[in-house]
């Protein structure tokens, strides 16, 4: 049991208040009740400006229709909870937008279905709108809810006090994770799974595994991590037996890293449990999922941004002599040349200018990067900070020689200078946006740009796509390394 002094140490209360620690398992299920009300503004605002707009309520519907505003919440949160959206300090991000778009159109789909029971008609664009309004205003307000927990995580008030159980490599590896600030997780210390002694940098030992129930009581801590190369079946066992009538987070850490958890499914063999990796692979059905997905959208966007393609034509025309357009040759999948096409941002001549410039590069590798490149316009500059000099590469998605989403269309000269890992990333359609546009542009090293290629390649979704088409639209706008 836990001293005076001890449970003071762990108290969130006043100074001088003895106030046993609240876990973070208990402050996660107190925020996913208030997460679950917002989960249900959202339905609720959606429905009304859907509905109101194409004037579905109706004297005569009136009472149908309030019984309806009343089982939608239901109906809306019960479909969430099917799809674990209130397991909070579970979920990735890209995670949770899968579960999100999967979970809305179920949600949507059975409120129809109700539609109809109670004798309404809703139009279809009413419940295209609902649908649409919903999903937004849900990962609007689920963003602003993780904004808020990242705050609490970050200065410490919603961490899991946590053991790690073993001292293998992989355990080690797992502390200086786990040791990042914003994770959630405060390491206490550690159970070593044999009799001699091993301590983890500095961290205290709290004896072998057979002391794990005191070294939770004496440590306070509410999650147990356990490194998978250090751990046995039958010390499995011992963990699940000491913490059966405890309320801790028990978590295994995996050796399978770049691997999102949409592909992993557990499956039962014998007595063992064992994770089944989905293998991905952009043919057949995956590839023609993702041409549907770029000509739809491809076009879409096309269309509505022919009006500033017009403004932006006449800005470069007042700005300096030259075309429009600039094509340049770029390298795209399995290696095949083609010509991408840019709004030129550069003063005629700019390529027989580089090589006086490659001594003052900025950029690691192969790439050619400058933050204050003489060679850009002044319109140049502005369209550059906000990607729309871009644009036209619609056209090379609509062609099919680039995607919506890929790894970053290289230039033959780079190409000339890869190691042989880094051609892995020319196995799929080059991309206007990816991983690299929101996790830092022109900020990351050229390695960490490949890294996160293969790591797009290798998780590859149309639900992932379309989480990072909606990731770009903050990088942008928030201009996150642009130059």
């Amino acid at each position: 049991m836990l001293t005076d002094e001890r449970r003071l140490e762990l108290s969130t209360g006043p100074p001088g208040v003895v106030r046993p620690r609240v876990s973070a398992a208990r402050r996660y299920a107190r925020l996913s009740v208030w997460v679950a009300v917002t989960d249900t503004l959202a339905l609720l605002a959606a429905i009304t400006i859907a509905w109101l707009i194409r004037g579905t309520f109706r004297p005569s519907s009136l009472r149908p229709s309030l019984l309806l505003v009343v089982l939608a919440p239901l109906v809306y949160l019960a479909v969430f909870a099917g799809f674990r959206l209130y397991s909070l300090s579970r979920l990735s991000p890209a995670e949770e937008f899968r579960r999100i778009l999967a979970a809305v159109s179920a949600a949507i789909s059975g409120l129809v279905v109700l539609c109809f029971w109670f004798g309404l008609s809703p139009h279809r664009v009413s419940i295209a709108m609902t649908w649409a309004l919903s999903l937004v205003f849900t990962l609007v307000s689920r963003r602003l809810w993780h904004q808020w927990m990242g705050r609490l995580r970050f200065r410490g008030d919603l961490q899991f006090r946590t053991l790690i159980i073993g001292t293998t490599a992989e355990a080690d590896h797992l502390l200086g994770a786990m040791r990042a600030k914003g994770l959630g997780f405060q390491v206490v210390g550690h159970v070593c799974t044999g009799e001699e002694y091993e301590r983890l940098d500095g961290l205290r030992v709290y004896g072998s595994l057979r002391h794990l129930r005191s070294a939770v009581d004496e440590s306070g801590a509410d999650c147990v991590f356990m490194a998978s190369t250090a751990v046995t079946p039958e010390a499995m066992a011992e963990v699940s037996r000491v913490v059966r009538s405890r309320p801790i987070e028990v978590r295994v850490s995996s050796n399978m890293t770049e691997i999102m958890t949409s592909r992993l499914m557990v499956q039962q063999v014998g007595s063992l449990v064992a994770l089944s990796l989905k293998a991905v692979r952009l043919t057949g059905p995956q590839a023609v999922a993702k041409r549907t997905l770029d000509i739809v959208l491809g076009s879409l966007a096309f269309v509505i941004s022919l009006p500033l393609w017009g403004v932006v034509a006449l800005a470069i025309k007042l700005d300096t002599r030259g075309r429009v357009l600039y094509r340049q040759e770029r390298i795209g999948r399995d290696a095949r040349p083609f010509s991408i096409l840019k709004f030129r941002t550069m003063v005629v001549g700019a390529e027989a200018m580089l090589e006086g410039l490659q001594s003052k590069n900025e950029a690691t590798g192969p790439l050619f990067k400058l933050r204050l490149d003489p060679r850009v316009t002044r319109v140049g500059s502005w369209l550059r900070m906000w990607s729309l000099d871009e644009l036209p590469q619609l056209l090379n998605v609509l062609k099919g020689d680039m995607s919506l989403v890929g790894p970053r269309p290289p230039l033959p000269n780079e190409v000339a200078r890869y190691e042989d890992w880094h051609h892995d990333r020319l196995v799929v359609r080059p991309g206007i946006t990816g991983l690299w546009q929101v996790r830092g542009r022109s900020q990351l090293p050229f390695d960490d740009y490949v890294r996160l290629d293969l790591y797009y390649i290798e998780n590859w979704s149309v639900a992932y796509d379309l989480y990072i088409l909606m990731k770009t639209v903050p990088a942008i706008l928030l201009r996150k390394g642009a130059y």
